[in-house]
């Protein structure tokens, strides 16, 4: 039996555009959306729900290869950072 590996992904945001809670959901919900259905990534905000301009995302990846597993998260971090209309803050990758 092979054990699973997963790779989480986080990435910190700044969006300055965001001049209300509901405009940043709205902006996260299209962004989630987006990296769900091209990586097949769980994707969660875990941090900063209730201020307007921040927000942390965590992308999770299943696998029985850790280095596939962190392929797919850094790509999906990769296009968080070329499509989020903000900027990012920060980024790590965690193999557990």
């Amino acid at each position: 039996m092979s054990a699973a590996r997963i790779a989480l992904g986080l990435v910190e945001l700044h969006l300055p555009d965001a001049a209300s809670l509901k405009d940043k959901r709205h902006v996260l919900k299209g962004l989630k959306e987006k990296v769900r259905a091209k990586f097949e990534v769980a994707v969660a905000e875990v941090d900063h729900q209730d201020v307007w301009q921040r927000a942390t995302l965590a992308v999770a990846y299943v696998s029985a290869d850790a280095r596939h597993a962190n392929t797919v998260v850094s790509k999906a971090l990769d296009y968080i950072e070329d499509t989020v209309e903000g900027q990012v803050l920060d980024t790590s990758v965690e193999i557990l």
